[in-house]
């Protein structure tokens, strides 16, 4: 039975891998015997070589990058479950605050960034607040969903028990809304990096946004896919971690 389940786990992950490395294929040979230019199209051993030839301006960009990205996304956690906690002990404030924070998630970031440059230049502390803007939403509902869809034997049950609304938080609220806690930030974690990129994008010294614009000025295109690939792959990293962390979190509650 656990050898079964092995071998569909590991064919389920054969399948797009080997999708992809078709396609690889297909790009490098299409790439080739249509001879086009690298400033249209680069070949993916293209984009090879100018990882093995850049990867130190690479790094030294991506440590700006995930340094913006780590701190927003930080301090969305700890904003979204402050203002979810206070939600759920003072109703009137969600019923204040809940529909305006809805209405701010409808502005495209694109058009947010560029304010928050101006207003606070160049430096890290713009990017960090546009990562933050963009992500603490998405965490901050799923944490008040999994709050709100607690089954109300639970709540009769802590009721009957004399429990206070901290020991009920604590002990049933919280654990319970974990699970959907952590699909939120498990879609935060995917906005963060997209979030910094474009704020970087208007303006700054370094970060991944910045190579990407200087790159694309230039039509070196085998860069800008160099970075793609790794803002994705900073991503899908960010999203395995935060699956690690939610199983161990689970099994703790």
């Amino acid at each position: 039975m656990k050898n079964s389940k092995i071998i569909n786990r590991v064919k389920d992950a054969l399948y797009p891998i080997l999708t992809f490395l078709a396609l690889l294929v297909i790009w490098q040979v299409s790439v080739s015997k249509m001879n086009v230019p690298s400033y249209i199209l680069p070949s993916p051993l293209d984009i090879v070589e100018e990882f093995k030839k850049d990867w130190p301006v690479l790094l030294m960009h991506s440590k700006v990058t995930l340094t913006e990205t780590i701190l927003g996304l930080s301090i969305s956690v700890v904003i979204a479950l402050l203002i979810g906690t206070l939600m759920d002990f003072i109703p009137i404030v969600k019923r204040c605050l809940y529909p305006i924070m809805y209405i701010t998630q409808m502005i495209p970031t694109i058009t947010i960034a560029p304010l928050l440059v101006i207003w606070f230049g160049f430096g890290i502390k713009s990017k960090v607040l546009c990562v933050i803007l963009t992500c603490f939403f998405p965490i901050l509902i799923n944490f008040t969903d999994g709050i709100d869809s607690i089954d109300r034997d639970y709540l009769n049950l802590f009721k009957i028990m004399k429990a206070n609304k901290i020991k009920t938080f604590i002990h049933l609220k919280f654990p319970m809304s974990l699970d959907k806690f952590f699909t939120g930030l498990k879609i935060s974690s995917t906005y963060a990096f997209v979030a910094a990129t474009v704020a970087e994008w208007l303006g700054g010294t370094a970060g991944l946004g910045v190579y990407m614009v200087r790159a694309k000025s230039s039509y070196a295109l085998d860069k800008v896919f160099a970075c793609t690939i790794l803002v994705v792959a900073f991503s899908l990293i960010f999203v395995a971690i935060i699956a690690l962390l939610k199983k161990v979190f689970l099994k703790k509650y």
